[in-house]
């Protein structure tokens, strides 16, 4: 199947497929004689488990370790548990990290009149040295 069926099979855009050859994710597809590539239910099986680590959250380089995991039929499962465990520890830094952010732009929103005058607490944080 060309790569526009394999995108809409595996809903992958055709150029994140793209992306995912040159970066060595995946193998880059057979050629045909035309020079079109050449995608088999294989490789959509495949890119559907990269899309839905992908939606989980997992770098390009987390997806390599998962796809090696699922490629082995001889992998232990405590592996794969320790890389999801990983993953959710960098989330709750994450998560705690963006809710830092947000509690600090809410105090300077809070602050700001938020009228027809120029002072504005929101600007002087911005403009203010660390």
């Amino acid at each position: 199947m060309n790569i526009g069926e394999a995108a809409r099979r595996s809903g992958v855009p055709a150029k994140t497929i793209r992306y995912y050859e040159d970066v060595d994710l995946i193998p880059n597809a057979v050629r045909r004689d035309n020079g079109y590539r050449d995608y088999s239910d294989r490789d959509v099986e495949v890119l559907r488990f990269l899309r839905h680590a992908r939606g989980l959250g997992f770098s390009v380089e987390e997806c390599r370790g998962l796809l090696s995991l699922y490629e082995d039929k001889t992998r232990a499962s405590a592996d794969v548990k320790a890389l999801a465990l990983k993953h959710i520890v960098e989330m709750d830094a994450k998560i705690a990290e963006l809710q830092s952010i947000r509690a600090t732009l809410q105090t300077l929103a809070d602050r700001c009149q938020g009228d027809h005058r120029p002072d504005c607490p929101i600007l002087e944080n911005l403009a203010s040295p660390d």
